[in-house]
């Protein structure tokens, strides 16, 4: 699967023009919406269907720094996948130097805000639990 590429923005760095560490979480759900793009899932269709996807858990390692205009590629695995939780890892690197690595969790809730397991969307359960690190 193809990489997300995210390009640096003069607005992301701080004073030190280093990116700030708060844009690190966007790039990662910027990533993760792409990632459920490619494997056949956009976000928006489980909004459709009165679905929403927190995030329960992030876990950030800020590796080496970024600064405008680099290109940052980010590399969307599946780290684990159960029946109401999963959890995405992601590799940013740049010109092949790893700059960050990070996880986040998720689980679905209905418009009732009580979970919902993933089987009661088993083509995206099978894709998840088929990219899912043994």
């Amino acid at each position: 699967m193809l990489p997300y590429c995210h390009k640096v923005q003069y607005y992301e760095t701080d004073k030190m023009q280093i990116t700030h560490h708060s844009n690190y979480v966007r790039i990662m759900e910027e990533a993760r919406i792409d990632f459920f793009e490619k494997i056949g899932f956009p976000y928006h269709t489980f909004e459709e269907k009165g679905i929403i996807s927190p995030v329960v858990r992030l876990s950030c390692e800020y590796k080496k720094t970024t600064t405008y205009p680099d290109e940052i590629t980010v590399e969307v695995s599946v780290a684990e996948c159960k029946k109401l939780k999963f959890t995405l890892a992601y590799t940013m690197s740049v010109d092949g130097q790893t700059v960050f690595t990070g996880t986040s969790t998720h689980c679905f809730l209905g418009e009732n805000g009580k979970p919902v397991p993933f089987t009661l969307f088993p083509a995206f359960y099978d894709a998840m639990q088929q990219r899912a690190e043994k």
